[in-house]
């Protein structure tokens, strides 16, 4: 059983004596539901109803209404109450968009806050700007180009925000039936190397425990990664398992104020005097999380810290990974982690001494070249306990996507077909007789991929729903002119972004989407915790012409193929709901979600529960690991690029609240700092052969010899050619510093 939080009051995790945190650094929440108050003035009652009704539309945690099934009380984020207004906001008025040179030096955000696209609109090369069509006269542009070229020349891409279970299956069933696997979505570039990691070494491929295992473990432990900026609910979680005795470490290259101390507005004791998360920061190089963990584990057998009877009677290759960390020295794991031995050992002391223990790890730890390495690297650390299948313990990838973690689930991957069925000729046949046409049998583009295939003229169609290759991707240079090489680009979303306005190389269409509550009958989403959701159509304002994604693609598919149009037809999204279940086995139960709060947790509390591994001889597998030869040059930092007050790539303000840095802040150690004679404000340059940023000093705590800058802006410094296996890119670089 996992321990209990206590109720009663308790100054030892208080972060100060000072009433509300006065003159700390930290947001101020009780503004930003003031804020989302004048923000939605003019449609108040449907803002309410979606935040009561609905489902968080920010992070993966999964709400129903405000309430979620990890803690009793109302759970609203600063995320979704930012994220509110793209529900609520009305139309702009679609001439604007006729000459587009006043629009070119809007930033994203002053482009979105004009408000929602209301009609399809075209522009040719050499327009001005955009005309309004009709939907019959965009899909058929778009459907004949199409059928003009052949199907490994077309691509398709759909984000995340927002976007639910049944779009990403039809979207991806109809590219199918056009003959293309060359569709992908934002996991790609955020946790497919968890994905694959977990599934090479446990045979799973999601979180294997609940957010309820969080409160009452010995020991929760976060890897890169920041869930009080990215997933800021997760605060309460923090805070009751404060209360139950957990111990919080972080493994991280920056000390994240957040991850160290929080008020919880939602919490009496908290919002009066916040709560001590982390009780231990272990700062390491960027890229140093494999030499680390590689540690902690040496220590860990050195010390016969090790759950011996697990590991013989349920794991395979352990002997393998043994005699792999004995090459390994102490010199050259403590130079590439840039933590010392006696730090590998506390840690390595604190998993000993844990009964329980969860790992939780984010883009710190997959955004690397070496991303499905590092995410291996903290199984194997896992399974020399046994911290999986089992009441507080587990693996968790988190989310910041309410909508990414069913993306890959239901098939819009170029690499996997629906259920997580690998593409190949076996799996090709099935899902053909599944769905009564031909499917094709190799894997399709990737998100970067696709990119660079445009580049090389290799492109003729490029549909994007939502996303904004321009800030997400390495060398927006590069990607700026890759798009321009695409004769037919065509966007569908909810706003106008930045990609959008690139002049068309011959023709560019935009289409205007619905939110997720305007969609006829509700729809899905899946929670981190791999919780089916149902999010409920909500009555209110409603843009132009807008229509369903979902319902958009079937369509384009059959005019693409219309001896194809009675397999490409859904009546509603409950119709999409009985197909996915009969297609994908994890998700049998989805057809019965019909009303707000329906929802389950596909696969249970826990996966892999008593050490039931679904491998092929039903043992996990310890992965043998080296860690990546990062030489640091005199004179040259290692640079890594972090979230501030954003969602995504949409910058919501100038300044983190959590951290004090503004954006074009290079956070440095004050180590580094004095060496270099610099301080605060002082502008310096981050140079490489790739490109050069220029940003202003912030000292802060972190590891020397490492700087951080703000995403997407350090983009420029990225190297496009460095992708992980799964292909997501690696948002770190090698740079020199010159004082301006």
């Amino acid at each position: 059983m996992l321990r209990k939080p206590k109720k009663a009051w308790n100054p030892s995790i208080w972060a100060s004596w000072k009433p509300f945190g006065i003159g700390e650094q930290y947001p101020n929440n009780y503004w930003e539901v003031i804020r989302a108050v004048l923000v939605n003035f003019d449609e108040l009652p449907y803002a309410w109803e979606i935040l009561n009704k609905g489902v968080c539309d920010g992070c993966s945690l999964g709400t129903t209404g405000m309430k979620d099934w990890t803690v009793d009380g109302i759970h609203v984020c600063n995320v979704r109450l930012r994220l509110l207004r793209l529900n609520t906001m009305p139309a702009f008025d679609h001439t604007i968009l006729e000459n587009c040179e006043q629009l070119y030096t809007k930033s994203g955000a002053e482009l979105r806050d004009m408000g929602r696209l209301p009609y399809p609109m075209r522009r040719d090369k050499g327009d001005k700007g955009f005309r309004r069509i009709s939907w019959d006269k965009a899909l058929e542009i778009i459907a004949s180009r199409i059928r003009a070229t052949t199907p490994e020349r077309t691509a398709y891409y759909v984000t995340s925000r927002g976007t639910v279970n049944e779009t990403y299956y039809a979207i991806q069933k109809a590219v199918r039936a056009m003959g293309s696997n060359n569709v992908d979505n934002a996991a790609r570039i955020c946790h497919s190397p968890s994905t694959g990691a977990l599934k090479a070494t446990l045979g799973v491929a999601a979180t294997t425990c609940s957010y309820k295992d969080w409160i009452g473990t010995d020991l929760l432990v976060f890897i890169g990664s920041n869930v009080a900026n990215n997933q800021p609910v997760t605060v309460k979680y923090l805070h009751w398992a404060k209360k139950a005795g957990t111990r919080i470490v972080v493994i991280n290259t920056y000390r994240e104020p957040g991850m160290e101390r929080y008020w919880v507005p939602s919490i009496p004791e908290s919002a009066l005097f916040g709560t001590k998360f982390a009780e231990d920061f272990f700062l390491v190089n960027v890229g140093g999380d494999i030499p680390f963990l590689n540690g902690t584990i040496k220590h860990m057998m050195i010390n016969n810290w090790l759950d011996s009877q697990f590991i013989d009677n349920y794991t395979n290759h352990f002997e393998e990974l043994k005699a792999t960390l004995d090459t390994q020295s102490w010199e050259e794991l403590e130079s590439l982690s840039g933590a010392s031995r006696e730090e590998m050992y506390a840690f390595a002391k604190m998993v000993g001494e844990a009964n329980k223990a969860i790992f939780v790890w984010s883009m710190g730890i997959t955004q690397h070249e070496c991303g499905e390495e590092n995410v291996k690297a903290i199984i194997n650390l896992a399974l020399t306990k046994g911290f999986v299948g089992r009441e507080g313990c587990g693996l968790m990838p988190i989310r910041g996507h309410s909508g990414v973690q069913g993306g890959a689930e239901m098939g819009c991957y170029s690499t996997v077909f629906p259920g997580g069925r690998k593409i190949s000729p076996e799996t090709a046949k099935e899902m053909s007789k599944l769905w009564g046409f031909e499917v094709p049998q190799t894997k399709g583009l990737i998100a970067s991929d696709m990119i660079n295939a445009a580049a090389e003229s290799k492109l003729d169609v490029l549909f994007l729903v939502g996303g904004n290759f321009l800030d997400v991707l390495p060398d927006p240079n590069y990607v700026e002119s890759a798009l321009l090489n695409i004769p037919l680009r065509v966007h569908m979303d909810i706003v106008c972004s930045k990609q959008m306005l690139l002049e068309p190389t011959e023709t560019v269409i935009l289409l205007p989407a619905t939110t997720r509550y305007e969609i006829p009958g509700g729809v899905t989403e899946t929670s981190t915790e791999r919780r089916v959701i149902f999010s409920p159509e909500i009555p209110g304002r409603r843009i132009g012409e807008a229509r369903p994604e979902w319902e958009v693609f079937m369509e384009l598919a059959r005019r693409v193929r219309p001896e194809l149009a009675d397999k490409l037809f859904f009546e509603n999204p409950a119709a999409m709901r009985q197909e996915i279940a009969l297609v994908i086995p994890q998700y049998a139960g989805i057809q019965h979600l019909l009303e707000a709060g329906d929802q389950f947790q596909y696969g249970g509390s826990h996966l892999c529960f008593g050490w039931k591994f679904p491998t092929p001889d039903g043992k996990a597998n310890f992965a043998p690991l080296y860690p990546p030869k990062n030489e640091l040059p005199e004179g040259y930092f290692l640079v890594t690029t972090r979230r501030g007050k954003q969602f995504n790539s949409m910058v919501q303000e100038h300044k983190d609240r959590i951290t004090g840095a503004v954006r074009e802040a290079v956070l440095m150690s004050s180590v580094d700092a004095e060496k270099f004679g610099l301080k605060n404000g002082d502008v310096v340059v981050l140079k490489n052969d790739l490109g050069e940023y220029k940003g202003c000093v912030y000292t802060a705590p972190v590891k020397p010899g490492n700087l951080q800058v703000h995403w997407p802006e350090g983009n420029v410094l990225l190297d496009k050619s460095k992708r992980s296996q799964e292909g997501v890119p690696d948002y770190n670089a090698l740079v020199r510093l010159e004082k301006v």
